[in-house]
């Protein structure tokens, strides 16, 4: 065997002296290497086919094949989890009522782990969820949350020394909502300042005046509204909106004492919004491979 030139694309030609027959070599899996490039771009990008074909020279049943190809794996992931200690978890919905969980380390805002299907508020599926985790080595310290009651009680369940943080932004817009944003009840109109006031506490001196605003208003309307027979729509929302600030009280100000503990749920919500985004261009997948198109979305796309 001697080498015999190059062919057109550039590949090395190689000669049988006994023959005379020519051939080249062809490496088959750094062929499909090569070619996930135009998968990844697909993920993270969310390009179209049309899109993919105009930027390479493959037809569209060619990118088609590889996306296929891919997507009907899974990654392959070696994760350690034992040095995220202060997490970020929180759920959304994303195909009809079909959702998505994911959880990120706050220390970098990259995600660790997420899987399609799994409901917020089912404790079994969580669990599920959470398990092969634990066995990776992930303790946290912390957990920023939605207050969701099942994912609390989960989370502490399955550490019970975790410190659980309440997302200001959650309990400021679901309180908003129940206040209504012209409320025309008094109580309902102060209540709306408190929680205005939610996202601006930045240090002890202003949750001790956040504190104080609070209890001046259970003493103010507290008892009228518990002792009220009424039970029109506004004044339960007025009542839901009171019961939930008291609640979550226990639970808002960790980011206070501890600065790595997160406020909020904001940076993996703003990558619930991109995800979206991304997948609304390759909707119709499916069952399956919708499966493995989030798994695939989570290892590539981390932020």
């Amino acid at each position: 065997m001697t080498r015999y030139g190059y062919t057109r694309h550039g590949y090395q030609r190689f000669r049988c002296k006994n023959c005379n027959y020519t051939y080249t070599f062809h490496n088959h899996k750094n062929k499909i290497a090569k070619e996930k490039v135009w998968f990844v771009r697909w993920i993270t990008e969310g390009y179209s086919v049309r899109q993919l074909c105009a930027q390479c020279s493959h037809s569209p049943f060619k990118i088609k094949c590889i996306i296929q190809y891919w997507l009907d794996k899974l990654p392959v992931k070696n994760n350690d989890f034992k040095t995220f200690k202060h997490v970020i978890f929180d759920g959304t919905f994303i195909h009809g009522r079909k959702s998505i969980v994911a959880v990120m380390d706050d220390s970098k805002h990259e995600i660790f782990a997420g899987e399609y299907g799994v409901r917020e508020n089912s404790i079994p599926e969580l669990r599920q969820f959470f398990n092969p985790l634990i066995h990776q080595g992930l303790n946290p310290k912390s957990a920023t949350v939605d207050g969701n009651p099942q994912v609390i009680k989960l989370f502490r369940e399955l550490w019970p020394e975790i410190v659980i943080q309440r997302c200001l932004v959650h309990i400021q817009r679901q309180g908003l909502m129940w206040c209504r944003r012209f409320p025309k009840r008094t109580d309902a109109k102060h209540l709306r300042k408190l929680f205005l006031k939610v996202t601006y506490i930045y240090n002890f001196k202003d949750r001790d005046k956040f504190l104080s605003d609070v209890q001046t208003w259970e003493q103010r309307f507290g008892c009228s509204v518990v002792r009220a027979p009424e039970a029109g729509r506004v004044f339960s929302d007025v009542k839901r909106a009171r019961s939930m600030l008291l609640k979550a009280i226990p639970n808002m100000f960790h980011y206070l004492n501890d600065p790595n503990i997160p406020a909020t749920t904001n940076s993996l919500e703003g990558y619930f919004s991109r995800l979206k985004s991304k997948y609304r261009q390759h909707r119709g997948l499916s069952p399956k491979r919708r499966f493995n198109y989030f798994k695939w979305y989570f290892y590539l796309q981390k932020r």
